[in-house]
């Protein structure tokens, strides 16, 4: 079947897929606020698939009806790499996105396989399986995200990944309750084991403890040195989008301090970040910062494959002898982007009035 080329993201399906973010993630809303809209929009298009996805598998009410979600979002990317996307809005602005940004079909396909998983109710024996599931649930968008901000050096890409991986620890952590309650768990069964956890025992009665206050501990101290590892890659990111970046991670960091400050208790307690201090991180993460070191830093066994993927990716070039109002196009872009930058600085502004305000 030849490949067609989808039209750009059409403004509905922008406006859809922002409110998706708006309503699915407010860490993930108030760090993209800091996005230029050239970067903003192909993100809020590759979040609201993500979404899509994982909302599809998790709603799905039994063990047949996941895995048939499973197929559907594989045909659902297949589709939208052949440039004829589902009816939908977030398939049409994902399609737009891939395109756009040439992201390797392995990248989305590795997210589905992660919820694949989830759909088996897989147990992790280990932090190096454990690795290996964040790598797709978190890692790919890590790398889609870095794809979009025209990042393809394969040092930033490892550290893209790590940031993903991060961020999910993070999750993993916050809703240990959450997750046993619905018969799942993510912490490694070797460190429930050294902490003297009976498994079974604890998912049928999921309460706090010391023992695994440990666990959480051990996998909040596993995100930090991954965190650490990512800021290395922020700083190789185009200048405008590092705000953004680095606000995320430290909006997520902050909620391992928070599960922290809980005593560690996931399971009664949940551990949340207020509006003002997520605005105090993002206006923190506008300031300069040093690269420091790690870049070169080789990436985790379970993240190389998708840096590889990348690698292996041609990348569409503009055809030589480009007309010449090409060169007129890019003038009229780069004007349209100083005055996004002035309308992003006054609605930040806005923002943090009235943040400050409630």
């Amino acid at each position: 079947m030849p490949v067609s080329r989808p039209e750009p993201i059409r403004l509905d399906d922008r406006a859809a897929c922002s409110t998706a973010i708006r309503a699915g993630s407010k860490s993930f809303h108030a760090a993209g606020l800091l996005l230029p809209q050239a970067v903003r929009e192909p993100a809020h298009a590759l979040y609201a698939f993500c979404r899509l996805a994982d909302d599809l598998v998790d709603e799905a009410s039994e063990a047949r009806g996941r895995y048939r979600a499973v197929a559907r979002l594989r045909e659902r990317i297949r589709l939208a790499y052949a440039g004829q996307p589902a009816d939908h809005p977030a398939d049409r602005a994902f399609a737009g996105t891939i395109d756009a940004h040439a992201i390797p079909e392995a990248l989305p396909l590795a997210l589905v396989e992660g919820l694949e998983w989830d759909a088996e109710g897989r147990f992790y024996a280990d932090l190096g399986e454990l690795h290996a599931y964040a790598a797709r649930v978190a890692g790919s968008v890590g790398a889609m995200m870095a794809l979009i901000m025209g990042v393809r050096d394969t040092d930033a890409l490892a550290r893209a990944c790590d940031l993903g991986a991060a961020m999910q620890l993070t999750n993993i952590a916050r809703d240990v309750g959450e997750d046993a309650r619905m018969g799942r768990l993510y912490l490694p069964l070797d460190w429930m084991a050294d902490a003297g956890l009976d498994v079974d025992r604890f998912l049928a009665d999921p309460r706090p403890s010391p023992a695994l206050a440990e666990v959480v501990e051990r996998l909040l101290a596993e995100a930090d040195g991954l965190y650490a590892r990512a800021e290395a890659g922020i700083a190789a990111l185009p200048p405008r989008c590092r705000p953004a970046i680095r606000a995320a991670s430290r909006i997520y960091a902050q909620i391992g301090f928070a599960v922290r400050r809980n005593g560690h208790d996931s399971v009664t307690r949940r551990a949340r970040i207020g509006g003002v201090a997520k605005l105090g991180h993002a206006l923190g993460a506008a300031l300069p910062r040093p690269a420091g070191p790690g870049l070169a830093l080789p990436p985790l066994a379970q993240t190389a494959f998708l840096v590889a993927a990348v690698a292996a990716h041609p990348v569409p070039r503009h055809p030589r002898g480009l007309p010449s109002w090409w060169d007129l196009r890019g003038r009229v872009l780069h004007v349209l982007d100083l005055i996004e930058r002035l309308r992003e600085r006054e609605a930040f502004a806005r923002a943090a009035q009235s943040e400050i305000a409630r």
